[in-house]
């Protein structure tokens, strides 16, 4: 059988990546790689050795499939372009910048029986699948997700860019749909929100307070979460699973602190000893966006839906949505002036203005 022929879109840092990978793929060959600027087709032809196209259009007739790493806001017609001409598509997430473009890309996807998977590529991370068996069913996630400056991806803030990981993470673990939602971020740098922070609840009860930012000095990828099941701290980047499980009296609520110690001051070691047994969890290390190209070529020979539907991808864009509407209107005062609310409030003055006004004061001084 000839292998399926698979087009890259955006030969961009993400776009390099995926075409290096393909070749690792089988039943998957890469046929063309495709990006509107001529010098990133230049690069591209001399790392792969494929044809290079600036449009989709000069392609689009000779490939099964195509991954699409092109800047967030093409997502929506790229794709479109894709499924209508009958293509499998792997997007890189999010799936796109606004919920409904999700939702129509959804349907278009099921309406032409096209196999339409995300990018959310933490879901093949080996330190989350090997928490597994800890994180099903968990009541409460905490996770932070922070870079250095990247200087890429400043086409979308914060939110759609890291924190978009871990929502989907979260969404993971619950099919409920989201009950409320607070949110609040400060644009410090770019245009769009550089920290965020939000509290989701669900109609299963489960929460998640979820932290990121893309100008920390120290990059952080962690997720903490409580269930029925234990405590499990993951760490994505260093692939460390640190565990806790409960004995059954903690589970059926039946430990009685008073009865098992006369002196709670020295009780440390024991109950970590008998009741909240601590263990590590061994990762084997794995190329989770190579097992993501795996899983979409799978599914497309076995027209079964994939780890990460468009579906999953549209849920996390839903719900980014509401946390960025939540951050738009946070009031950071108690005045009604509209340079109070959303994540341009603080500072309320920008550089320059500042700069004039301190010029100003040590002139009159």
């Amino acid at each position: 059988m000839k292998p399926l022929q698979i087009a890259v879109i955006g030969a961009g840092h993400l776009g390099r990546i995926h075409a290096k990978l393909l070749g690792q793929v089988d039943d998957a060959q890469l046929v063309a790689i495709i990006d509107p600027f001529e010098s990133a087709r230049q690069t591209a032809q001399s790392l792969f050795n494929v044809p290079t196209y600036a449009s989709c259009d000069d392609v689009i007739d000779k490939i099964d499939a195509a991954i699409i790493a092109s800047p967030s806001d093409c997502h929506a017609a790229m794709a479109t372009t894709l499924l209508t001409a009958n293509k499998h598509v792997f997007v890189e997430k999010p799936i796109t910048v606004d919920a409904a473009d999700a939702d129509r890309i959804v349907q278009l996807a099921h309406a032409r029986r096209r196999i339409l998977q995300v990018g959310h590529v933490e879901r093949f991370n080996p330190a989350w699948t090997a928490a597994a068996e800890i994180t099903k069913d968990a009541k409460y996630v905490e996770g932070v997700r922070a870079s250095r400056f990247p200087g890429r991806c400043l086409d979308v803030g914060v939110v759609m860019d890291l924190m978009i990981h871990d929502i989907d993470l979260v969404l993971s673990l619950t099919s409920a749909p989201l009950r409320d939602c607070r949110a609040t971020g400060m644009a410090i740098v770019t245009g769009h929100e550089d920290v965020a922070e939000a509290r989701l609840e669900f109609e299963c009860g489960l929460v998640a307070n979820l932290k990121a930012s893309r100008i920390s000095p120290q990059p952080a990828r962690l997720m903490k979460t409580y269930g029925p099941n234990g405590y499990a701290e993951i760490d994505f980047g260093t692939l460390a699973v640190q565990t806790i499980r409960p004995d059954e009296s903690i589970l059926d609520r039946t430990f009685d602190l008073a009865a098992s110690t006369s002196n709670p001051l020295k009780f440390a070691d024991q109950l970590f000893e008998q009741f909240l047994t601590p263990s590590t969890i061994q990762v084997e290390p794995r190329n989770a966006i190579l097992d993501e190209l795996h899983d979409f070529v799978i599914s497309i020979r076995s027209q079964t839906e994939p780890t990460v539907t468009g579906l999953a991808g549209s849920r996390a864009v839903m719900v980014a949505d509401e946390i960025l509407s939540r951050i738009a209107t946070h009031r950071w005062g108690n005045v009604s002036d509209p340079t109070c609310f959303g994540p341009h409030a603080i500072p309320t003055e920008g550089i320059e203005a500042a700069s004039r006004r301190v010029q100003r004061q040590r002139r009159s001084a």
